[in-house]
């Protein structure tokens, strides 16, 4: 972080309390909500798969924010550098524009491209902050590195809006489109037809919890219906999927898209979301 005055360490806390670690808590939440005593807003009943994903310290329950003595100004000339999750990108952006009206001359330079790179810049001191969609590692953690959940999210499936399936999935249905076991839509419920598989790329936080809640902490298949994206972008992903597609993306991302449909979660006995 560029800056004049004093130690840059005070500035980047008053921004980690606010945005920093911004990982996602899937615990069968609203998506998007804030970390705070707002009540939440419903989301439509069975139309997202919730993911469980465990916080740093306890599973069923966020992190504690930690307090830090806020500066009352901030030198101009200050930039803070933030790297990390396509997730992360609105809640990023309402961030920098409110730090930079309460602080006049800073400078808040967010990119996404990538959880994994956000922790790698972070660790190499080319970023300031890592907003990330996926828990810390124990290394990661042994690294020195605090995770500050900021907002709650859940993950959802989505076909193009003209795809002739129209049904749920159930999580063995799932699992067995992403390891590529069925890859025809009447193996699952649907009309006869090819599954073509839509992947984000491992530096995706959303791809390592995905593959950690849904497949079990097993590989994504390597069957030839199955594409992995260059870079993890939601807009390519959704523009890939056609009528055939299906992928996966934060139910914030998708949830007011007009050429995708959300698919609903399946109820059926044991095993199911």
């Amino acid at each position: 972080m560029a800056k004049s005055g004093p130690s840059p360490i005070v500035f980047i806390l008053l921004f980690l309390l606010l945005a920093g670690g911004g990982w996602f808590f899937f615990l069968n939440k609203p998506a998007s909500q804030d970390v705070s005593n707002n009540p939440p807003t419903p989301t439509p009943a069975g139309d997202v798969v919730p993911l469980p994903v465990a916080p740093v310290v306890g599973r069923a329950s966020p992190v504690a924010a930690s307090s830090f003595a806020l500066p009352a100004s901030v030198p101009a000339g200050t930039t803070v550098r933030i790297q990390g999750s396509t997730s992360m990108v609105t809640i990023n952006l309402n961030l920098k524009n409110g730090f930079q009206a309460k602080f006049p001359g800073t400078r808040v330079d967010s990119k996404a491209n990538g959880s994994a790179k956000g922790i790698q810049d972070l660790v190499a001191g080319t970023a300031d902050i890592a907003a990330v969609s996926q828990p810390l590692t124990a290394q990661e953690q042994g690294q020195g590195l605090a995770a500050v959940p900021v907002a709650l999210d859940t993950i959802a499936l989505v076909v193009g809006i003209n795809n002739p399936f129209k049904g749920g999935l159930t999580s063995a249905q799932t699992q067995d489109i992403f390891k590529g076991n069925a890859q025809d839509w009447s193996k699952v419920g649907g009309p006869q037809g090819p599954i073509k598989v839509i992947n984000r790329p491992e530096v995706s936080g959303t791809h390592q919890t995905f593959k950690e809640q849904v497949l079990g902490g097993g590989e994504f298949g390597r069957a030839p219906n199955i594409t992995t994206l260059d870079r993890d972008a939601t807009t390519p992903l959704l523009q890939a999927l056609g009528n055939n597609g299906i992928g996966y993306a934060t139910f914030a991302q998708v949830v007011n898209q007009k050429t995708v449909r959300v698919v609903s979660r399946q109820r059926c006995d044991a095993g199911c979301w």
